[in-house]
């Protein structure tokens, strides 16, 4: 299904899927701490995936305008797949490493070996997380651009 072209459309569904997704962390997490934090606005991981709903967002826009059967969808849609998977599974486990060295610096500085800064520990997203950010983005880019 192909749509009119509309580049202003198209920039506008990609910049609300990513928009939307990184609003319902911030709220989601408002809500939860009971409190506003600044870097919500530019910290990774969390509910849903903003990577995953930008581009999402980004494979939906091509596949309308440049149709589904396209080389640029293909390249569009490994994009994200790469994306969605990075934010899944290598990020996810570089926090799950932090998690395990802080731990240890901890002990450590409780014994007055060391004293050493602690690491991030989220980075990255579950995989529902990656689910629910790519669902929202293309739905966001197909109601913008076929509105």
């Amino acid at each position: 299904m192909e749509v009119s072209f509309s580049i202003w459309r198209a920039y506008l569904g990609v910049i609300l899927a990513w928009g939307a997704a990184q609003l319902i962390k911030i709220v989601r997490n408002t809500i939860q701490q009971r409190k506003f934090n600044f870097r919500w606005l530019i910290d990774t991981g969390g509910m849903p995936s903003s990577h995953s709903s930008g581009t999402a967002a980004v494979a939906t826009v091509v596949g309308l305008y440049g149709g589904f059967d396209s080389v640029i969808f293909l390249l569009a849609l490994v994009f994200m797949l790469v994306t969605m998977f990075d934010a899944a599974s290598v990020r996810r486990s570089v926090g799950r490493q932090a998690e395990i060295l802080n731990k240890m610096i901890d002990e450590i500085s409780a014994r007055g070996g060391v004293s050493e800064r602690r690491l991030k520990q989220f980075l990255g997203h579950t995989p529902f997380e990656v689910l629910v950010g790519a669902v929202l983005g293309a739905a966001i880019a197909y109601l913008v651009c076929t509105w």
